[in-house]
């Protein structure tokens, strides 16, 4: 009898034990499958969703810069690379052109080549037969023009990126009245009053300030691009020049 009683307790042991194992697995898998969408959740959700808690007003605009912002670098970037041109190579071509063929020989090449600084030894071929002087003056107007065309544009992504952050601040300040006004009309302080406002405040500046970041990484590329253009030009004038008095001889 005695050794029925201690297997009839062992097994009730073991079942209440199988029990309580089982609970905690069905909790803990609970768990795990309420804790599963949130963890899906990937980073563009998650901005999604940041974006639309921030408020229609200050991020519609916030992103409408990022979106100008965006074009305009995209626009400037693909004409940039079109632009630039192997300049040893033209060099070499319109040196060889002017040495065979003379004068109009070397304008046949620059009208076959893209880019501002065929552009600009075309111009100065074209006055080659005046003087060297008026070969100078002509490139040094054209080089101003091409430079002009080379910046068009960049200036308005310099605007959207000094804009964006403004008006992530000023959303933001907006969002912090709102909060003591709140306050103000309840009369006492409580967090759970005026948390909603300061993090809708506190988000429109994070979008702002993300958006300028993204602009300035372009600005800054673009910027660089012109300037190794710009330098290109000047040296290939200085070339295109002295080819010019070598040839006069």
């Amino acid at each position: 009898m005695k050794r029925l009683f201690s297997i009839l307790a062992t097994a009730g042991l073991f079942v209440a034990g199988t029990n309580t194992v089982s609970a905690k697995v069905v909790a803990a898998a609970a768990i795990l499958q309420d804790a599963a969408p949130a963890a899906e959740k990937g980073f563009t959700q998650v901005l999604k969703e940041q974006f639309i808690q921030g408020g229609a007003g200050f991020m519609g605009i916030v992103l409408l810069c990022l979106i100008l912002g965006l074009a305009v670098a995209i626009e400037r970037i693909i004409y940039l690379n079109l632009a630039t041109t192997n300049t040893a190579k033209l060099k070499q071509q319109v040196e060889d052109a002017l040495a065979s063929g003379g004068i109009e020989a070397a304008k046949e090449v620059c009208r076959n080549t893209k880019g501002p600084v065929a552009s600009i030894y075309y111009q100065g071929l074209e006055r080659a037969g005046d003087s060297i002087e008026s070969a100078e003056k002509a490139v040094v107007a054209y080089g101003g023009v091409q430079m002009g065309q080379l910046e068009k544009n960049v200036s308005w992504l310099s605007l959207f990126i000094a804009v964006a952050p403004m008006l992530g601040f000023m959303g933001t300040v907006i969002g912090m009245i709102q909060a003591f006004q709140k306050i103000a009309a309840v009369g006492n302080l409580s967090a759970s009053l005026i948390a909603g406002d300061i993090q809708v405040a506190l988000l429109t500046t994070v979008f702002g300030l993300i958006t300028a970041i993204i602009l300035q990484i372009f600005y800054n590329y673009i910027i660089a691009k012109i300037d190794s253009i710009v330098n290109d030009m000047e040296d290939s004038s200085i070339t295109l020049i002295d080819m010019l008095a070598d040839h006069k001889k």
